[in-house]
């Protein structure tokens, strides 16, 4: 989207830095192309870069601002990255712990049908009483979730 939408000397407002990227050397990545292409970037949870130092008229202080911006947007990358490393591992260890405690089929969405009752709707499409947009309807089915019951009834070869 930024390379479609924002041109030189616009702003980017971002909320948190976190948004421009996956990781510290992603987010970098970004900030960088953006100000080489003249992009003021705002941080809203970082207020030293909601400044505007094009207008100051004091080089010695002015650098000092870029020189502590750049710092702590490196910092809040770092921060960011960390915070989503600590998300992960508590995601891995959630998910283990349900495994060994044997929880882990109620993991994920929960079954819409048994595919059984599947298999028995679907022979009114074989048998051409009905189309399967019909029966995905009737039976209150996303196209999704209706395709995927049907590749599994053609694999389980009904007829």
């Amino acid at each position: 989207m930024a390379e479609d939408v924002l041109r030189e000397s616009d702003s980017l407002i971002v909320t948190e830095l976190d948004h421009l990227g996956r990781n510290k050397r992603n987010i970098m990545q970004q900030i960088r192309q953006l100000n080489d292409r003249g992009i003021r970037i705002m941080v809203l949870e970082l207020p030293t870069t909601l400044t505007d130092l094009s207008k100051m008229e004091n080089n010695m202080a002015k650098l000092m601002l870029e020189t502590i911006n750049n710092m702590m947007l490196e910092l809040y990358a770092s921060m960011a990255e960390a915070e989503l490393h600590k998300k992960e591992k508590r995601q891995r260890e959630g998910s283990e712990t349900k495994r060994l405690r044997g929880e882990w089929g109620d993991y994920g969405w929960p079954v819409t049908m048994c595919q059984e009752n599947f298999n028995q709707a679907f022979q009114r499409v074989i048998s051409n009483e009905i189309t399967p947009t019909e029966l995905r309807k009737d039976l209150k089915m996303t196209h999704a979730t209706f395709y995927r019951y049907r590749k599994k009834a053609i694999e389980q070869n009904i007829e």
